[in-house]
């Protein structure tokens, strides 16, 4: 069946519908380069809201693998590729890409210029579209696409109860779901550490009626300014002495509890290539990245923080440590799973802390 992507700019990308074919859709369209590690973007609950433009030409090529999931659903709204693999193979695989983007009732087109693509939204930014089999009425549909916002979708993504991981372990952290990856919880628990996850508006004295060692503030999608609730909460969270990591949403929304500003990228880090120096040890670290905003450097009060890591591709914040606090924050995934481990130590650090 031909499908189309119509950008909010007018241009229109034709091209073959699989998953879920039926089902139209607006998005926020972003692009990832990762080579490997379909499972764990479409699963990133990170994605929710957007579309997303896999740079590599072929995608499906090892099927579906659930014991690779970041999440229990697929949150992407829509995927676009080159090319799907036409036969999959892997001695892991449950199923193929086809029917589980159908099953999650998630559109998909093949056989589009994703090279194309990619340039103009790097070139122009990030832009809406809409997936359709149907381009008759531009009209109508250039008027979902300017009226399609992704909103606060850290509230659809959060879980809706606590969660309790390794409850047994000595030492416990709380982790405040924005859209948590599920190796979060995995690099806890392979330190010995047990995990509560609490839905992302639990009030700050639920959270210390747990009698944390730490807190966590986990990833997730969207605007960190929508995330009013969340960041009321942090800031009661900060009173205490607790040691405190953020990671992604989680490191912007501490900067925003602080005081401090964030922006929107033209058009995102997303990938899990990108290069972060460590302004401490100098070092370079191979980083895995998912996000559409980024915080203001010269936002970043001296006498309360100072940038602990930064961009080398665009010398954007990548991370933060607060003074006098057993706070630090950082933009890109340490947890990332696949992707390269550069960061992992971050984890340890954490851990050493409680």
């Amino acid at each position: 069946m031909v499908g189309y992507l119509v950008l909010e700019n007018g241009e229109i990308f034709e091209g073959e519908r699989f998953g879920a074919m039926a089902v139209d859709t607006a998005c926020e369209v972003v692009f990832n380069t990762g080579m490997a590690g379909y499972l764990e973007t479409f699963t990133d609950p990170s994605y929710a809201g957007q579309g997303i433009v896999m740079t590599y030409p072929l995608i499906g090529n090892y099927g579906v693998i659930s014991e690779d999931f970041e999440s229990e659903n697929i949150w992407a709204k829509a995927v676009f590729i080159h090319e799907l693999a036409e036969f999959d193979s892997n001695f892991r695989k449950e199923g193929n890409l086809n029917k589980f983007l159908r099953d999650y009732k998630i559109p998909g087109l093949t056989n589009i210029n994703t090279r194309k693509l990619t340039k103009i939204l790097r070139e122009s930014g990030t832009m809406k579209g809409y997936v359709t089999s149907d381009i008759s009425n531009m009209p109508e549909i250039m008027k979902k696409i300017r009226d399609y916002e992704v909103g606060h979708v850290v509230r659809q993504v959060t879980t809706k109860q606590m969660m309790s991981y390794g409850k047994n372990n000595e030492k416990q952290v709380v982790l405040m779901d924005y859209g948590f990856k599920h190796n979060i919880v995995n690099s806890l628990l392979k330190r010995g550490i047990g995990v509560t996850v609490c839905p992302s508006n639990t009030p700050a004295n639920k959270i210390l009626q747990l009698k944390p060692d730490g807190i966590l503030l986990s990833n997730g999608p969207g605007d960190p300014q929508t995330c009013r609730e969340e960041i009321e909460v942090i800031k009661d969270l900060i009173k205490t002495d607790l040691p405190i990591f953020g990671i992604c949403l989680g490191h912007q929304l501490m900067a925003l509890a602080h005081g401090f500003q964030s922006a929107k990228l033209k058009y995102g880090h997303r990938g899990p290539n990108h290069p972060v120096k460590d302004l401490r040890t100098g070092k370079v670290h191979i980083t895995s990245q998912n996000h559409g905003y980024y915080i203001l450097d010269n936002s970043v009060n001296p006498e309360i923080a100072e940038v602990s890591h930064i961009n080398l591709n665009d010398n954007t914040v990548e991370g933060i440590r607060y003074k006098n606090k057993k706070i630090a924050t950082v933009q890109f995934h340490p947890e990332a799973c696949p992707g390269p481990q550069d960061s992992a130590y971050l984890f340890d650090e954490f851990v050493a802390q409680l």
